[in-house]
């Protein structure tokens, strides 16, 4: 076999191979010979039929056969021996492709780019540290409280916070349009559902009273027919109801699974999901300064294979987010390119890293991740049995623990800052980091 490489770009390489007609002779009789052992031909038993019949009759198909799978195994070989490292699927031109004379075939593809991960020295990383005080687990104790409020109907006017059934009629010069009525809507003052002064035109209404409110639409509305258009809007409030939050007893308790714990119980197992909920979000911040970091040290031209695939996964991700009557294909693909090279490039810096530092996943690390994760269930026992007899999820985990290993490796090297927070700025979600 007879094999020249051409370096047509920094990635693609356009790779010439000759197969002698020998082996493909070779390979053919080889079908044949199967053929004739199954074939079934009038006027001769099974496994009887002449060769000359055979060929006569199945060549075509088996030299067909026999030249996908020999360009299929020849190319295999051809990128062994020249030391290649295909990122995608070759596009194959037939160069010489007829009987009796050697096959000949151009395979054009991408490789993997070749680099040295460095530059962990010039990675600066702030590395936040929190507590969570008594007033964090006050606060959010009142925030579960406020999300199981319920309403009952108050004899007086409109406040903030109260809840207001109401039908309105919407109209620009005079007219209505279309999406600007409704009836019996449930709206809650302060909550900014609607535009800009509808909710604060409602403040001081009863029950039975009905108000002209004259609006603009934001310059920046969502319907752009709408937007930055003067509007009336007569609206009949219907009844006011205001907020009751429950109490903290045994009976709200249960509502989150837990039970016969009391207060102080239940303060203990906020407390703890709350220091889960930190120590995650201030590994994430590390971590996420650590990837921009390693990408901005370390530029890498991208296969387009890859980048088209992870568009891809990207697309049917989104379609099986939010639904709708749309294939991922018609989803345009400039939609993903950014978040997918981004996904791409830092896919294959981390696995350079793994493989310059030979890493490999710590399993004490691994199960201590999947203590961790347990320890959010009622039964954290069973859900640790279940991911070690689950292949596919424990090495999910690993995935994730190695990951972890490669940011320590980071750390080790990166100029880092320790900073003291509070817990509200620690787990406040973090810029999302952009692609370079």
């Amino acid at each position: 076999m007879q094999v020249s490489v051409e370096n047509t770009s920094a990635l693609e390489r356009r790779m010439t191979i000759g197969v002698p007609a020998e082996r493909i002779e070779t390979e053919v009789n080889k079908r044949l010979q199967q053929t004739a052992r199954r074939a079934k031909v009038p006027g001769f038993r099974p496994g009887k039929v002449p060769m000359s019949v055979i060929r006569q009759r199945y060549e075509d198909a088996a030299r067909q056969e026999a030249l996908g799978d020999l360009i299929q195994a020849t190319f295999y070989e051809a990128v062994v021996e020249q030391k290649l490292n295909p990122a995608g699927a070759p596009a194959v031109e037939p160069k010489v492709f007829e009987k009796g004379k050697d096959l000949e075939y151009v395979a054009t593809f991408e490789v993997f780019p070749e680099f040295a991960v460095a530059g962990f020295e010039s990675i600066a990383v702030e590395r936040l540290s929190a507590e969570v005080a008594d007033a964090d687990l006050d606060n959010m104790l009142e925030v579960l409280r406020k999300q199981n409020v319920r309403y009952e109907v108050a004899e007086r006017a409109a406040q903030n916070e109260d809840q207001l059934n109401i039908d309105f009629v919407g109209k620009i010069d005079g007219e209505v349009f279309a999406g600007g009525s409704a009836k019996g809507t449930q709206l809650v003052l302060g909550s900014g559902r609607m535009i800009p002064g509808f909710e604060e035109g409602l403040v001081g209404a009863k029950a039975g009273e009905e108000r002209v409110l004259n609006l603009t639409f934001p310059e920046n509305y969502q319907n752009l027919d709408l937007a930055n258009k003067a509007a009336e809007f007569t609206v009949t409030v219907n009844s006011v109801s205001e907020p009751k939050l429950p109490e903290l007893t045994e009976e709200f308790f249960a509502q989150f699974g837990i039970k016969e714990a009391g207060v102080d119980g239940f303060r203990a197992e906020v407390r703890k999901n709350m220091e889960r909920e930190l120590r995650q979000a201030i590994k994430t911040k590390v971590k996420n300064q650590v990837m921009d970091g390693l990408l901005a040290a370390n530029p890498i031209e991208v296969p387009k294979a890859l980048l088209e695939n992870e568009v891809n996964r990207l697309r049917v991700q989104a379609v099986q987010q939010f639904g709708g009557n749309i294939k991922p294909e018609q989803l345009p693909a400039e939609l993903f390119e950014e978040q997918a090279k981004r996904r791409v490039v830092l896919g294959l810096i981390v696995a350079e890293v793994v493989k310059q530092n030979e890493l490999k996943p710590d399993e004490d690390r691994v199960r201590e991740l999947i203590q961790e994760m347990a320890s959010a269930y009622q039964e954290p026992e069973q859900v640790v049995a279940w991911y070690y007899k689950n292949d596919q999820q424990l090495n999910e985990v690993r995935s994730v623990v190695l990951e972890e290993q490669v940011v320590d490796t980071v750390l080790q090297k990166a100029t880092v800052t320790d900073k003291s927070v509070s817990y509200e700025e620690a787990v406040k979600p973090a810029q999302a980091p952009t692609a370079d």
